[in-house]
């Protein structure tokens, strides 16, 4: 018998912030669908409960309908939460490709704010580079709408 094995190389997103706000304003703002809206996507069911599944929706591309599914993996208030960030499809290319990655959110208290540490893991090189490049630039601009929406909750 003959095992095949293939080199598979995976990058993460990491993008940090501080925020002027205590951990509890920034976990409601993570936390709540009605808030999440604001600086991101709508979720479709999102609770922060271990075992949920939800979904974001976004511009569908070729074989894919466009929905990103997820499941929330971890939870411990106002410090971590992370959930699976699955979609696209395996006959895309590029834009759509089938992806199945994890979000985590990883909040430090310090100095009358908030350190938010998001990674984003699981991109497949070179399956995932067009998701890679735009998430890339794109988690930068949610955090930094994450951090508007924030503002707001004081």
């Amino acid at each position: 018998m003959t095992v095949l094995q293939m080199d598979v190389t995976t990058q993460a997103i990491v993008v940090d912030e501080t925020l002027p706000h205590s951990p509890a304003t920034v976990w409601r703002v993570l936390t709540d669908g009605t808030l999440m809206s604001r600086w991101m996507m709508p979720p479709d069911g999102f609770e922060p409960v271990v075992g949920t599944a939800f979904t974001f929706q976004t511009t569908a591309a070729g074989a894919w309908d466009g929905l990103i599914r997820c499941e929330v993996l971890e939870v411990e208030p106002q410090k971590r939460l992370s959930y699976s960030w699955r979609g696209g499809h395996s006959d895309n290319v590029g834009y759509g490709s089938q992806l199945d990655t994890e979000v985590t959110w990883i909040l430090s208290e310090m100095n009358g704010g908030t350190r938010l540490r998001l990674v984003h893991s699981g991109f497949l090189v070179p399956r995932n580079n067009v998701a890679y490049r735009n998430m890339s630039t794109g988690w930068t601009k949610v955090i930094k709408q994450l951090g508007d929406v924030t503002g707001g909750q004081n």
